[in-house]
Formats: C-alpha cells, structure tokens, sequence
C-alpha cells in the first residue's frame, strides 16, 4: 500500500517506468499503445530527442528564475513564436503552468480590462452547457460539465449557460448544417438581452469541444456569428484551446479553421507536450495596451509561471512541429485515423457517431443507432472500455454524460503526432475489441 491520493481511491494502476514513442511501459514491461496522448497531452510521444535535450541543457545552465525579477532569453523566443503564428493583433503571451490556470488568468483579464475601461458594472460570463474549461472554481462556474460542477455549486460564480453546438443530437432533420449552427450562435445573442449586455464581460467556449462531449466541432459559420454578436454588444471572445489548440487539430492555433480571432486565447496541453507542465494565455494588443497605458500591473500572478525549464522544453515542442513538418501530418493521420474507424465501426450496432477534426477523434457509444438512445448512465460502461483497453495495452479516454452530463457515453482520442499508419491499425483494432466486448456483453446481460 501506498500513501498517494489517487484521483479514484480504489484504483489499482500500473507502474509507468518508460515511455518510448508513442508507448508506456510498465515495471512488468507490458506496452500500452497511448492513443490519448493521456489527455491529449503528449503530442510528440514519450522519448523526442531533441526536447528532452533542451531540458537538460536548461537545467544545466538555469532551473527557474522568478518572473518577478527576470525574463529568458527563450521565453521571449517562445513568445515570438506564438504571437507570430496566432491569428490576428495575439500580440502578447502570459506564461502559465497549465489549462485552469490560463482560463483563471484570462477571467481575471478580462474583467480588469473593463475595470481600467470604467465599465465596473461588467460581471458575468456567458459559456456553453457541456464544455470544459478547468477544475479551479473560476474555470469550473464558465464550464458547463454538470458532473464535475455538481458538488462545488454554491461555490462557484453565477455564469449563464448557452447551449452547445452539438448537430449530433440537437440539429433538426428540416434543417441545414448551416441554420442549426447559426440558431445555436443567435442563442448568445438571445441570452445577452435577456441579462444586459453592459452586465457582460465575455463568451467564452472551445472551439473543439474536449473531454465533455468528446471531439464536438461546430458547423460552418457558427464561430463567425458568434465573433459578429460579440463586436455587436462589446463583450469579449475567450476561447480556450487548452485540449484542441497547439497542433491537435492540424492547425497550430484550432481557431485559425473557423476564420475568425479571438481577443483571448488558452492553451496548455499540446504546448509542453507532456515534458513539463506549461500553459499560456494569449491576449490582443487592445486588451494588453488597455492595462498598460492604464494601471500599468495586471493583478494576477503565480510561483511558475514562466518556468525557465517549461519553457525551454516548450519551445523545443514548437520547433519540432516546424522542423519536422508535423501539422501536415496531423491532418493526413487525422484523415486516415478517422476513415480507419469509420470503416471498422460502420456496421457496429453499439457506435452511433464518429467524429473530430485532425489527431483529435472520438466515438459515440449509443445503445440504439436509431434512435441514438444513451446506454444507461449506471451501466458503467466508459470505465468498462478503459478497462479493457488497458488490459489489451491501448490507453484511451471514454468518458460519460456526453449528452447532458450524466446520459451519454463516449470515446476520446488523441494519439501524439508521430503516430505511424501501422500504429493507426493498431489503435483501431483493440479499440474495437475493447468497445465491442463491452458493449455486447452489456447488452447480453440486458444491462443497457
């Protein structure tokens, strides 16, 4: 017995002792395939060379230095790099060592920016139901995962929720893609006359819905209504690429395929590729010149954030994906990886959506394909997948409450970039025989 608090008490995991690739290895040398990338995390596999060589050569020269006190050298490139390649006036970036903090530091921008503006009776966010954007309690009250919500409610902030852009179970069949994306954007519209536009300081959302509702993008159009109703009633547009951003749809930046720019950016994840833990949010110069010509000091701050190390190693993660031309690869993987599943899982009478954009895909397991009806919410079945999927050595992410946070069940995957075509069989072979196993025993058993 051990002494960690585990994130389930009664779990019993392996021991992780080396990663090679896009495997983990644990102490009896069993290999685990991670199509997950954990949480679409470790984009570059578990072993890149030229990272883990940036690492040592920084710890070596310089470990951490307060950014109180000092910038580095490689922070300054790092920024350069991400302004440079963000859509739109992203001029400036707030180093960070993860996904919640970058969406509590964007919150907190946010309403400092209207703060120093004058507009103090600004107070609310308006996000979208089955999102996520973090665990601290600011990032949680904008989420709209009722599961993780739940127990924390009467301490988290009022924030007014929107309905998602999910075609798979809200769009009418008398109606296009096109009008059932810009009925769910007029749905801000809607909510920002009901509580006062002046009331609100920003819309916040994914541009690829995560972990909640599993790899969810928006129809065509959608973002760019939304962008219109937010330059029309003057609030903010935050969005947060903590999971989809930094590559993982085949694009650095996920927003750039919507064709809009956003007035602030999250990411995380992608960003130190597992290696060290990161995040940054990536403001406008409007936002940025606002504080600076006003009070001079954005009212915020962490012990890491800017960490020497992290950054050195993130910065190694964004000239790999450069020097090894690796977002055109995402995109190609991505197309094989969802042709691959879409043909296994055609005729699966268990598997009712599959979906994504780039090395960011995902599964919907339905009990009815018809009437796309939800296994039951206590049938258990994401943690039977994982299970079964550990147990033939592929790491994956199903979750649960996909369609209203406690009914619906789904698949996450997020393979690390360099994930070979013979690597992709892999994957879908034992993801099928993971899901079909489970599933058709669920359903035998009349547990469904």
């Amino acid at each position: 017995m051990h002494h960690i608090f585990q994130r389930h008490c009664h779990s019993e995991l392996p021991i992780a002792v080396k990663g090679e690739g896009v495997y983990i290895y644990d102490q009896t040398g069993k290999s685990y395939l991670d199509a997950s990338g954990g949480a679409a995390v470790s984009c570059l596999g578990h072993s890149h060379p030229v990272v883990r060589a940036a690492l040592h050569q920084q710890i070596d020269q310089l470990a951490y230095a307060h950014t109180g006190f000092f910038n580095t050298e490689k922070a300054i490139e790092l920024s350069e790099k991400l302004t440079h390649a963000a859509p739109g006036d992203l001029n400036h970036v707030y180093f960070l060592t993860g996904g919640s903090e970058a969406v509590e530091s964007a919150l907190k921008l946010a309403r400092q920016y209207f703060v120093e503006k004058g507009e103090l009776q600004r107070s609310q966010f308006i996000s979208r139901k089955q999102s996520y954007h973090g665990n601290t309690l600011g990032a949680l009250a904008v989420g709209g995962n009722e599961l993780r919500r739940k127990p924390f409610a009467p301490l988290l902030m009022p924030t007014e929720h929107i309905s998602a852009c999910f075609a798979y179970h809200g769009k009418d069949a008398s109606e296009s893609a096109f009008d059932y994306g810009q009925r769910m954007a007029n749905e801000l519209e809607t909510r920002l006359l009901e509580v006062g536009p002046e009331t609100v300081i920003a819309f916040i959302a994914e541009p690829v819905v995560g972990a909640t509702a599993g790899a969810v993008t928006a129809e065509e159009g959608y973002f760019k209504r939304i962008r219109e109703i937010c330059d029309q009633y003057g609030i903010l547009l935050i969005l947060d690429e903590v999971m989809c951003g930094m590559g993982r749809t085949g694009t650095l930046f996920a927003h750039e395929q919507e064709d809009i720019q956003a007035d602030i950016v999250t990411i995380a994840k992608g960003l130190g590729a597992g290696y060290q833990p990161i995040g940054a949010m990536i403001a406008s110069s409007e936002i940025h010149n606002t504080i600076s010509q006003g009070s001079g000091f954005f009212q915020h701050g962490h012990t890491y954030m800017g960490h020497a190390t992290a950054i050195a190693g993130a910065l190694a993660v964004i000239n790999a994906f450069e020097q090894e031309a690796l977002l055109p690869r995402v995109q190609q993987a991505g197309e094989i990886l969802q042709n691959r599943l879409s043909e296994c899982f055609k005729n699966h009478p268990f598997v009712g959506d599959v979906r994504g954009r780039g090395l960011f895909r995902a599964l919907e397991i339905v009990a009815d394909r018809d009437s796309k009806k939800p296994f039951s919410a206590c049938s258990k079945l994401d943690s039977q997948i994982k299970a079964k999927a550990m147990e033939l050595g592929l790491i994956c992410y199903p979750m649960s409450g996909t369609i209203d946070g406690k009914n619906g069940h789904h698949v996450l995957l997020a393979p690390p970039f360099i994930i070979s075509d013979a690597q992709i069989d892999e994957l879908t072979e034992k993801l099928f025989h993971s899901v079909d196993t489970i599933t058709q025993t669920l359903f035998k058993e009349g547990r469904y």
